[in-house]
Order: structure tokens, then C-alpha cells, then sequence
């Protein structure tokens, strides 16, 4: 299944992130560039250090020049995530491109791509939450709660899991059909992004 394959990629991807535990530390994607699992770790990678990026950013004493040099690599990051999302359905669009489908079939609200987005987002709260309910030198109380929360978020794995497969073994039958929009950014564009395209006047 799909979702398995997808989930198992993620967690090499968050384990070998935190070996050095390092945002500026570079990839090194151990599946060839031809395979669709190189696309999925090169997708959690940019969510993981994303991920670190946005805990930095919320230290109080960080400093303000550094600050929004890091909110920048944050913005890059979000269209880096963007984009991946993209190459992904990319591959799902090639995959199905032969499938016949059905007069009644249906479109879905969100595509192949933006679902394994959320599974690759639940690893890492999955990862980060199991080490707040195993912290030693946090309160009982304080692991509890976190084993509560993370008992909810391995639920939440299975549900998302079991209906990504239920949504591409429909996108297989012809039952439902993919359709992708660009996200089309603005915020990133000169062109379109008021504050930016005046400045250049």
C-alpha cells in the first residue's frame, strides 16, 4: 500500500534528520532520483527542517535581524513544500493517465499529493510527541498528557492512512478522478505581491 510505503520513507527521513539534528545540515536522499521514494524523503526533509525552522523562530530572545533572515528561508521552505507537493501528483497524474474513468466517477477535495502532505506532517508530530511522552526530566503529569495526545495522533495515522489507499484504489478503478490546481503563490512573486512589485519602481 501506498500509505505504507509512504509513512516508512517519512520516518527514515525524520531519523536520519536528527542524527545531526542541524537545519543547515545538507540531504543526502539514499534513494536513486528515478524512484518515487526519493520524492517522498525529499518531501519530509523540507517539512523536518521546516519544522526546526519554526521552533528557532519562536525563541524569545532570538534576535531580530535573525529573525527575519529566518523568516525568509521559512518562506523559501513553504515553496520548496509547494512545489514537491506538485512533483508528487505530477507522478500520480502520469500513474493513472491511462485509467478509464467512469461517467459517475467524482473528484475529490484534495489530491494524492496534498493527503500524503498530511501524512508526512503527522510523522513528524508523531516523532516529537513520542520523545514529550518518554522526556525523562518532564512531570508524569506532562508525559501523560502527551501519551494521551499521541495515542490521537496514531489514530489519526490509520484513518489518513487507510483513506489515501481507499482514494487511489478509486483513482485506479476509475471511481474518482484527480484534477490539480497550481497553488499560484502570491506572496513570493514579484509580480503579484503589492510591496514587492512597487518596490521595484
Amino acid at each position: 500500500m501506498f500509505s505504507k510505503l509512504a509513512y516508512s520513507v517519512f520516518e527514515q527521513s525524520i531519523k536520519d534528520y536528527h542524527q545531526f539534528d542541524n537545519v543547515d545540515q545538507p540531504i543526502n536522499n539514499p534513494f536513486p532520483k528515478e524512484q518515487f521514494e526519493h520524492l517522498l524523503y525529499l518531501k519530509n526533509w523540507i517539512d523536518t527542517v521546516q519544522w526546526h525552522f519554526e521552533d528557532i523562530i519562536r525563541d524569545p530572545q532570538i534576535d531580530p535581524v535573525a529573525a527575519l533572515t529566518l523568516k525568509r528561508r521559512i518562506d523559501a521552505s513553504n515553496q520548496e513544500r509547494t512545489d514537491m507537493v506538485e512533483y508528487i501528483d505530477s507522478y500520480f497524474l502520469q500513474k493513472y493517465s491511462k485509467v478509464v474513468v467512469k461517467e459517475e466517477a467524482k473528484i475529490n477535495s484534495e489530491s494524492p499529493a496534498w493527503a500524503f502532505d498530511r501524512l508526512s506532517i503527522l510523522a513528524l508530530k508523531i516523532y516529537h510527541m513520542t520523545e514529550e511522552a518518554n522526556r525523562a526530566e518532564a512531570s508524569q503529569e506532562h508525559r501523560d498528557k502527551c501519551q494521551e495526545k499521541l495515542n490521537i495522533l496514531l489514530e489519526q495515522r490509520t484513518d489518513l492512512s487507510t483513506a489515501i489507499d481507499d482514494l487511489l484504489t478509486d483513482i485506479g478503478n476509475g471511481d474518482k478522478f484527480m484534477k490539480v490546481y497550481k497553488q499560484m503563490k502570491m506572496y513570493n512573486d514579484d509580480e503579484l505581491n503589492p510591496v514587492l512589485y512597487q518596490g521595484k519602481k
